[in-house]
């Protein structure tokens, strides 16, 4: 069984406020298990990494979450989450088709809480287009 954290020591353990984890979650950059009694959310050690890596590529790079929601719906999670399990992807090995598509028959929570797979009803824009 995986462990689950509760927003209090997620915070302490990234390094932010729950606001700012809240905020995440609200911009559809993350999807923590709620508990159905509580509505608690429980966040897993992959959405620990995940939040590392937003703020990481909000406050370091500088990606807005505008542009961060944008590299989400074109670039394959494996890149923006450094994913090192590649080898056992299904999406990774049927790259040219959406995640959600590839996993449609087989989509587990772990696919439910993919940013990538939050920002997949966001209208694709043009980005190379003069």
């Amino acid at each position: 069984m995986k462990k689950m954290y509760l927003i209090g020591e997620i915070s302490r353990r990234v390094k932010l406020s729950q606001k700012r984890i809240r905020e995440y979650e609200k911009e559809g950059l993350l999807a923590p298990m709620r508990d159905s009694r509580t509505n608690n959310r429980h966040y897993t050690d992959l959405d620990i990494k995940q939040i590392k890596q937003i703020n990481n590529l909000i406050h370091k790079h500088g990606l807005t979450i505008s542009c961060l929601k944008t590299l989400l719906k074109s670039a394959p999670c494996w890149n923006v989450f450094d994913c090192k399990k590649t080898g056992e992807c299904a999406v990774f090995k049927n790259p040219h088709t959406p995640c959600y598509v590839t996993m449609k028959n087989a989509l587990d929570s772990k696919c439910k809480t993919c940013p990538v797979y939050l920002n997949r009803n966001q209208k694709p824009i043009k980005i190379l287009v003069q």
